[in-house]
């Protein structure tokens, strides 16, 4: 490296030696940019994850340097490699305890028989991706939109006996951050031990004063820490997206919503906001449980502490939900992970759909290989449709899903934009059995940069439930065509054709 550098400007460096001391000044900061620009590009080349990306931050960091330098050092790293490196080490899986666990499920006949059940189309390889099982006597119950998801919510946090585990990617101090406040502080009053989890980038707006209300009453809250380790300070390119809310091992909450008033349709642009959650019951509560323990080990640092008390004083002893046989498998997924495991996933389902296959996401940017994947599946004659918003909250994604439209209808996948407010649910649903909600996007973001969960189940009866509710969504959507892009001006193409090169670093 150091020999290639000074090939290429040696030549520069003897001119540099003898200009006046301002321009020696000013050339020699260009140069050390461009040198910088250099090294940067040759590791971004190297380490991105995506053809596209590197092309894209390899071109930005020759030729634009002072912008694409730091803009690459603070949004650059697409592995999350200090959880990564402490994962491997054992510090933050729960091998002991998901063996007992394991075991319990075993003996109670709660675990999947995958050749005789055929839960999911592939369940031996979904449970490879989760490195979770996939359990059976599941219960979950579709919570549509912000007043039903929160009050289910807080009705399950006001019945919690033991503990409760809160995890958002955005909280806000607003009325109904204030109404999670109190609920929470009634329950530590009551000797209820609580543990809150954020990320520090979604919640940047969440005030002191209301952390400190928290702590104060003995609650453990603490921001997921994705700066923290050495030479990470910068580092703002991962996301801790995930929303789980667990009461004592036996209820979980996940899905689309945050905590803010916007959820709960309070925007004064993006109103209404229609939204999905779902409540689960029974021994994948434990799964989901595992996920939270592991963003909570690396987030607070003390790994020994919680590995000998907090974490072993949770219940890891599966309820079977009463009247309900469902199959459920839990799937967290995050730059942590050894593959592309939210890719892998998301490949795998589109491929299995053989009726039906409804995706519905507010960020729609495939890359090349999740695009094919739908391409294929509706010219198997799979019903293949794409619902997101046509009011959007960040423009640049809502440009980009312009430019999929053409290759769309060219095999026959039909696109819809959701008209009635703004979209934010993240919702799958594969032929007549198999469902998907969860926090995951369908986009570069979601599926490399930040750490998601989703929970699928094999059930015919959910099934329909969700079918019933894509329904309704889709009438109240209009269906978009190609046309709209290709026959608008000039300048609104560029625009999407420039918005769709950035995807992969969005």
């Amino acid at each position: 490296m150091t020999w290639f550098l000074f090939s290429i400007t040696g030549p520069a460096w003897s001119v540099l030696q003898h200009s006046p001391p301002l321009e020696l000044l000013i050339s020699a900061l260009v140069f050390l940019a461009h040198c910088l620009g250099l090294i940067s590009a040759v590791q971004a080349i190297m380490e991105t994850r995506t053809s596209q990306g590197a092309i894209a931050w390899g071109i930005s960091l020759l030729t634009f340097p002072w912008i694409a330098v730091p803009a690459y050092w603070v949004f650059g790293q697409s592995r999350f490699r200090d959880y990564e490196v402490i994962r491997r080490r054992g510090l933050l899986d729960s091998t002991d305890t998901m063996s007992e666990t394991a075991r319990v499920l075993r003996d109670q006949e709660l675990l999947t028989d995958a050749d005789a059940d055929h839960p999911f189309p592939h369940t031996e390889l979904l449970q490879k991706l989760a490195k979770l099982p996939a359990t059976r006597r599941n219960s979950a119950e579709l919570l549509i939109n912000g007043q039903n998801t929160f009050d289910a919510i807080f009705a399950a946090m006001a019945s919690a006996r033991r503990y409760i585990l809160v995890q958002f990617y955005i909280l806000r101090d607003d009325r109904l951050g204030t109404r999670l406040k109190n609920v929470l502080l009634e329950r530590a009053h009551a000797g209820v031990r609580v543990y809150v989890l954020y990320d520090e980038l979604g919640s940047s707006r969440l005030s002191e004063s209301w952390i400190a209300e928290l702590r104060e009453a003995g609650i453990a809250i603490h921001p997921f820490n994705t700066t923290r380790g050495r030479g990470n300070r910068f580092r703002l390119n991962f996301r801790n997206h995930r929303k789980i809310v667990i009461v004592d091992g036996v209820t979980a909450f996940v899905g689309g919503h945050n905590v803010g008033d916007e959820y709960l349709g309070h925007h004064p642009v993006l109103t209404p906001w229609r939204d999905t959650h779902v409540a689960v019951r029974g021994p994948v509560v434990q799964c989901v449980q595992v996920s939270f323990v592991e963003d909570w080990l690396w987030a607070v640092g003390s790994i020994p502490e919680w590995r000998t008390r907090e974490r072993d004083e949770l219940n890891w002893h599966p309820e079977p939900a009463p009247d309900s046989d469902m199959i459920a498998l839990c799937m967290p997924t995050g730059p942590a992970d050894d593959l592309e495991t939210c890719t892998l996933f998301f490949l795998d389902l589109i491929n299995s759909a053989t009726k039906r296959l409804w995706i519905v996401s507010p960020y729609f940017v495939p890359d090349p290989q999740l695009l094919s994947a739908l391409q294929l599946a509706a010219l198997r004659g799979v019903d293949v449709r794409i619902l997101i918003p046509d009011r959007p909250d960040q423009k640049l994604v809502w440009y980009s899903s312009f430019s999929y439209l053409e290759e769309a209808e060219q095999t026959g996948v039909r696109v819809f934009r959701y008209a009635r407010g703004f979209l934010h649910q993240k919702v799958m649903l594969i032929d007549d059995h198999t469902a998907a909600v969860g926090t995951a996007n369908f986009d570069n973001r979601s599926m490399r940069l930040n750490f998601e969960v989703t929970m699928l189940f094999a059930d015919a009866q959910f099934a329909r439930q969700v079918a019933a509710m894509l329904e309704d969504d889709f009438a109240d959507s209009r269906e978009v065509f190609a046309a709209e892009y290709t026959e608008a001006p000039f300048w609104f193409r560029l625009i999407v054709r420039v918005a769709r090169l950035m995807a992969p670093i969005q």
